[in-house]
């Protein structure tokens, strides 16, 4: 599995346990990604770190001093933890 957090700018948009899709954006040299429909936005991911999923499941809601996060998991495997 696979998780990812999303920075969510209006919190009360999901819940946990939601099934939710994300869309891709391609930047110049490096990808981000959106929960529909912008509920959140993920940080950059490089060419190799692309999620392949077109949806996951909002595993948690967190609450730091930098805002809110949703985390969702994706039935993928990360590949920044593979040596």
């Amino acid at each position: 599995m696979r998780r990812v957090e999303f920075k969510m700018e209006r919190p009360g948009l999901v819940e946990v346990g939601q099934t939710l899709s994300i869309s891709e954006v391609e930047g110049t040299v490096n990808y981000n990604y959106i929960i529909e429909h912008a509920a959140a936005m993920s940080g950059c991911f490089k060419v190799f770190e692309r999620i392949k999923s077109t949806s996951g499941v909002v595993t948690d809601i967190l609450e730091k001093d930098t805002g809110t996060y949703v985390v969702m998991e994706f039935d993928e495997d990360d590949p920044r933890q593979q040596a």
